[in-house]
């Protein structure tokens, strides 16, 4: 076990006691969107995201934000599972697509996780994509670590794309025809039907 002390939170607590100690908290605490990035919004004193890739057949259940600060461990569980599975390479996924993420899970209020579509890409992944498919940006934010696309299979890409946009921190798009929706912190817009 880690002690946090080495990530700047809580002193003498392990990552599995404060995850426990915040376990009955997760479920009634609201998205918090008071930070810089202004789209978090209602009381809430942690940040929780729950993902499986049916890719790589793993899942995640981590509370990487408590009381204003980062959890730096947590983070770097967040970097590996959303790496370029097809070439193994990790990259840091920026915080606040974290957070849109985590905020679109609450606002849809489902117990289900997020199936993770596509995290980081290389840039030879995203060329790589991009040469079987119109669909795939040049310049993606998927390459920067700013963007994912998800599913969550007890909502549609509708209720997912409505939840993420009204966040109001960056870009969404839906995709029903291939049932998922891309959400990233870029500039504030919409796209897809």
């Amino acid at each position: 076990m880690t002690d946090l002390n080495k990530t700047g939170t809580t002193p003498g607590l392990t990552r599995r006691g404060l995850l426990s100690a915040f376990a009955a908290t997760a479920v009634a605490a609201a998205p918090t969107y008071a930070n810089a990035a202004g789209f978090l919004r209602g009381g809430g004193d942690i940040r929780r995201i729950k993902m499986y890739n049916a890719r790589t057949g793993e899942s995640m259940d981590t509370i990487y934000w408590v009381e204003g600060d980062y959890v730096r461990e947590a983070l770097r569980e967040v970097n590996f599972f959303f790496r370029d599975w097809r070439r193994n390479e990790v990259a840091a996924i920026d915080n606040r697509t974290i957070d849109i993420i985590a905020a679109t899970h609450r606002l849809v209020d489902a117990n289900d996780p997020f199936m993770l579509l596509s995290g980081y890409r290389s840039p030879a992944t995203n060329a790589a994509l991009r040469s079987r498919s119109g669909g795939v940006a040049r310049n993606s934010l998927h390459m920067q670590g700013q963007a994912a696309d998800i599913r969550l299979n007890s909502r549609s890409v509708s209720q997912v794309a409505r939840a993420a946009a009204s966040c109001g921190g960056g870009g969404v798009g839906r995709y029903s025809g291939s049932n998922f929706t891309h959400v990233d912190c870029g500039s504030v817009r919409t796209w897809g039907g």
